[in-house]
């Protein structure tokens, strides 16, 4: 539980000299079916200093490490502070065409843009061009960005991304805005994978949400793959050239662990 509080921590460090925080994070990057989808959720000192966080955030972490049932509670709960306007949250979410279009990592930052898009468009965060020194200090202002906002992504710092960031290496272990978007982009994909079950029966969506578990792939060497498969992964994996325990699925068994 001391861990856990350090994520609030970190994000009261990076929160210094800005007046907003957006954490981002993904889920499905490493599964064989299924789109990838993107969560961001937008905190404040206020929220971090709030009853609720300095109490709950604790019950925070890494999506990989709560159950389903512990991420779809505070899910709940998110929903809450979002009505109450403590936070804000979005996905964005990018389809297996487009996976296939752009590769895993053009779709998984496209998902990230577009989740960013529900909370601030990207030119809010454009620096424009210093002004004349001899300009009026209203004028002055206008050169600033609109917002005073930091963004956090998980893992490494993205190239040709329209959002300045920063990257965090296990980000969703260290800072609660991007735990709390791991749990967003978790749980929205792990309904859309519940739901596609029905659409493509036979194949344990709703159970292992697309990832490369042996009950997975035994079913697509059964019956074959689907439009939800990704052809790339899949080519590889029945093509013998690709470990399963060595994609980025992390062996998760299925029961709601899977990202």
């Amino acid at each position: 539980m001391a861990r856990r509080r350090q994520l609030r921590g970190f994000d009261l460090k990076q929160i210094e000299g800005v007046a907003e925080l957006i954490g981002v994070d993904e889920a499905g990057r490493g599964a064989l079916a299924g789109p990838v989808v993107a969560g961001a959720v937008l905190v404040t000192k206020e929220f971090l200093e709030s009853r609720w966080a300095v109490a709950k955030a604790g019950r925070v972490n890494d999506s990989k490490q709560l159950s389903a049932a512990e991420r779809e509670e505070l899910w709940t709960e998110f929903e809450v502070l979002v009505n109450q306007g403590q936070i804000h949250a979005q996905f964005g979410v990018a389809d297996v065409d487009e996976i296939e279009r752009l590769n895993i990592l053009g779709a998984t930052k496209l998902a990230m843009r577009r989740a960013l898009e529900g909370i601030y468009a990207p030119d809010a965060f454009a620096q424009k061009p210093e002004p004349d020194l001899f300009a009026a200090p209203e004028e002055v202002a206008q050169f600033q960005p609109t917002v005073s906002c930091r963004v956090l992504i998980d893992g490494l710092a993205l190239r040709h991304f329209p959002y300045p960031h920063t990257g965090i290496v296990k980000g969703d272990a260290r800072s609660l805005c991007i735990a709390m978007a791991s749990i967003v982009a978790k749980v929205t994909r792990d309904r859309m994978m519940s739901e596609l079950e029905a659409t493509f029966p036979g194949y344990g969506f709703a159970q292992h949400k697309g990832y490369g578990t042996e009950e997975h792939r035994e079913a697509v060497l059964r019956i074959g793959r689907c439009a939800q498969h990704r052809s790339v992964f899949l080519r590889k994996l029945l093509a013998g050239r690709v470990d399963p325990a060595q994609m980025d699925f992390l062996g998760e068994k299925a029961e709601g662990r899977n990202d």
